[in-house]
């Protein structure tokens, strides 16, 4: 099995700016983090900034929370990720997702057909290519056939699994998951005994549980509630997200939210490792100084 030692915690950041995350994984290794997660929406190519921030910023992890799959070819993904690997010296995390059916279909134009037989065919197809340099998959929803010439350390592979399907089936072929909008009283009953359950039957090694969470720290909790009820709506709307704060019998991402002192956001981290996450992300909101002292909370958990 490809993977990194976990950490306890990490924290997660993004920009529109190479410069920008590049000072910010800088700022976030100096407090001592030897993880840091960025996502592919929008903005940057994420790989292609990790690579080039890998150059700069050594000593720290870079993971990619996640790559949606829909509109590459694990092929092509393979080469970028064992590219940025060769790079980084062995130092990507390969978050890898589905999306959501309203991006895939109403934003690429792409069917979100039997999703879970996707990321299954899309798995058998990339890890061999990863591990190997080579495949042949003939598979009903992706197909992938031939070899690729790049030499590098394997990165994990994490795929962001929500329902109990896609746990199982990250269990058995993939190095671990990364959640959000994710509780811990899921992480407890629901994440981890099945991903868990399922690397065991495969006969693979435990894999990692990564949870993120929006955190604020913070003297004026009511605004900063209102802040993230406004900044994550959409994840409030998603069903799949939905299903998960319902789990938790929340009504939006601001009750999942930690907000308030450094001790209140430590012991909410520390809830998300006891019900069996492996590292828990801070993916800080707020103003400068908000942010700054979320991250400073969290990295008392470091030691």
């Amino acid at each position: 099995m490809r993977s990194s030692s976990p950490s306890p915690v990490a924290v997660f950041g993004a920009s529109n700016t190479v410069a920008k995350l590049q000072a910010d994984v800088a700022d976030a290794a100096a407090l001592g983090f030897t993880q840091y997660w960025t996502p592919q929406i929008f903005d940057l190519d994420v790989l292609t900034a990790i690579a080039v921030i890998s150059q700069q910023v050594p000593d720290i992890r870079l993971g990619t929370a996640v790559v949606p799959t829909y509109p590459r070819h694990p092929m092509a993904l393979a080469q970028q990720a064992l590219t940025v690997s060769q790079v980084s010296g062995g130092r990507l995390d390969l978050g890898i997702g589905l999306s959501h059916k309203p991006v895939v279909e109403g934003m690429w134009g792409l069917p979100f057909d039997r999703p879970v037989k996707h990321m299954s065919d899309y798995l058998k197809i990339l890890q061999p290519l990863l591990a190997d340099g080579r495949v042949s998959h003939g598979g009903e929803m992706v197909t992938g056939r031939g070899e690729i010439g790049v030499r590098a350390e394997a990165p994990p592979v994490f795929v962001a699994a929500l329902g109990e399907q896609m746990l199982k089936l990250a269990g058995k072929l993939a190095d671990g998951t990364v959640t959000w909008m994710t509780g811990p009283a899921t992480i407890g009953e629901l994440t981890a005994p099945t991903i868990n359950a399922a690397a065991e039957a495969a006969g693979r090694p435990a894999p990692q549980v990564i949870a993120a969470v929006p955190v604020c720290c913070t003297d004026d909790v009511d605004a900063a509630r209102a802040k993230a009820a406004e900044e994550y709506v959409i994840y409030g709307q998603l069903p799949s997200y939905r299903a998960m704060l319902d789990r938790e019998g929340m009504g939006g991402p601001e009750d999942l939210a930690l907000i308030g002192s450094a001790d209140h956001i430590a012991e909410g981290m520390q809830r998300f490792l006891d019900a069996g996450a492996t590292t828990i992300v801070a993916n800080t909101f707020g103003t400068p100084d908000e942010q700054a002292g979320a991250r400073a909370a969290a990295a008392t958990l470091l030691s």
